[in-house]
């Protein structure tokens, strides 16, 4: 995801369609090796874990997927809480998330110390100290992109956020399905990307009130 060409700006949206569809990969799935080297009471033992989850009908776990260079359209979500990245069991939870420009609230779950590093590229967008269980520190992520989370006291751990620059996106679940709904009618990009496979663009069309469905296909 990247950096918006122009402003978004809310406006009415009349005859909104939807796109549905199902993110799949259909390619090997490699592991990679887990070693926890420190708080094995917490982190765990060795273990190998998948590179991409990839449930039944190949159907893909946490592809996020954003239609880009939408220039008006639908409201934002009314804001609530703000979005957590949550230390816990030596994981990042949610391991990939989408969220508007602004803040996101890191939490510690965990009785020890972590260090949650997140990154714009190879700049450092925020780095953390957390060395106490339920400590919570706002930060704010005020350009749209693509921001990799690390943590420097456990190296295993990796998540992604994706900072959005208008609210068409959606998060896959197990079954791989995602739904994208009150789409002004027109010719669009729709982007779907997955860390262990890169981006992917195909082109949709959305019709007045009507569903286009589809099926993405990743691939390494």
């Amino acid at each position: 995801m990247s950096a918006p060409a122009q402003a978004y700006e809310v406006g009415p949206v009349t005859g909104g369609g939807t796109i549905e569809g199902t993110i799949v990969y259909r390619g090997d799935v490699p592991t990679t090796k887990i070693i926890p080297t420190k708080d094995i009471e917490v982190c765990g033992d060795p273990r190998e874990e998948p590179l991409i989850e990839v449930g039944s009908d190949q159907a893909v776990l946490n592809a996020a997927v954003q239609l880009v260079d939408v220039a008006q359209g639908k409201a934002w979500p009314e804001p609530g809480k703000p979005p957590e990245l949550n230390n816990l069991k030596c994981r990042f939870e949610p391991a990939v998330q989408m969220i508007p420009a602004g803040s996101l609230e890191v939490v510690n779950s965990d009785p020890m110390l972590h260090n949650t590093h997140g990154y714009y590229g190879k700049r450092t967008a925020f780095n953390l100290a957390l060395p106490n269980k339920g400590q919570r520190i706002p930060v704010e992520l005020k350009r749209a992109g693509t921001v990799r989370i690390d943590c420097d006291a456990h190296g295993w751990m990796e998540g992604w956020v994706y900072v959005v620059d208008n609210p068409y996106y959606a998060v896959t679940g197990a079954d791989g399905k995602f739904s994208i709904t009150d789409v002004p009618p027109g010719d669009y990009k729709l982007v779907a990307i997955h860390p262990f496979t890169g981006p992917i663009e195909q082109p949709v069309k959305v019709e007045e009130n009507k569903a286009t469905s589809l099926t993405i296909e990743l691939k390494k």
